[in-house]
């Protein structure tokens, strides 16, 4: 696979000062929208001082990127720990997608603001989260890549459109996925990824020995 250039990806804020203010944040941009929402209000509900919620962020705009931020940045580095074991391409389908599927189940709040309110990004933000997407497009298409190569996966769809069919699955969770809903995570994780993968083996060659994935 072609190396792919990793955008800077800051660590995920870890203080618990922080956390409180995006916790308050994300709770009332949920509940009142970002437009709905003051810096004081969101002061108020994280118990903190307005020098506080400043001291670590600049606007509200900075709130909204960091909560897209914490939840793209676990997910990049839950696709690095999948890949740094190098598995088959057919077992890094499994792993990558179940697990994208499933971290965007838990922090489905964050996935829901962030994109009815992405919109009010700045370029300089909009333009890091595209990047922070694009490596993650890129990576999972040259894992299909390789399984396609390696005769582990049909040729019939190209692997861009495998990606996008997959990636756009999982990024349109926020309109339809409940945590209360008739779907536990775990089931639609085990059943996303095994219908992506029938679909990937349908008319391959018979299966070899897996390579692991060249990551």
């Amino acid at each position: 696979m072609t190396s792919v250039e990793r955008p800077d990806v800051r660590p995920v804020r870890e203080s618990a000062v922080e956390r409180r203010i995006l916790a308050a944040a994300l709770r009332l941009f949920a509940e009142r929208g970002f437009d709905g929402t003051s810096v004081q209000g969101i002061v108020e509900a994280a118990a903190v001082t307005k020098g506080a919620l400043y001291h670590y962020f600049d606007s509200k705009d900075d709130l909204l990127y960091e909560i897209y931020h914490s939840l793209i940045a676990r997910q990049l580095a839950d696709l690095d720990r999948v890949l740094a074991g190098r598995p088959p391409p057919r077992e890094a389908v499994r792993a990558v997608l179940a697990g994208l599927i499933r971290s965007t189940a838990e922090h489905i709040d964050e996935a829901k603001v962030f994109s009815r309110e992405m919109h009010r990004l700045d370029h300089g933000r909009m333009r890091s989260v595209r990047a922070q997407r694009r490596r993650y497009h890129v990576t999972f298409r040259g894992i299909v890549e390789q399984g396609q190569r390696e005769g582990v996966f049909a040729r019939t769809t190209p692997a861009e459109t495998v990606t996008i069919v997959a990636l756009g699955m999982v990024n349109q969770m926020p309109a339809w996925w409940r945590a209360d809903g008739p779907k536990p995570a775990d089931a639609l994780a085990d059943e996303v990824a095994g219908f992506v993968l029938a679909a990937l083996e349908n008319g391959a060659a018979p299966p070899a020995a897996g390579q692991p994935f060249a990551g």
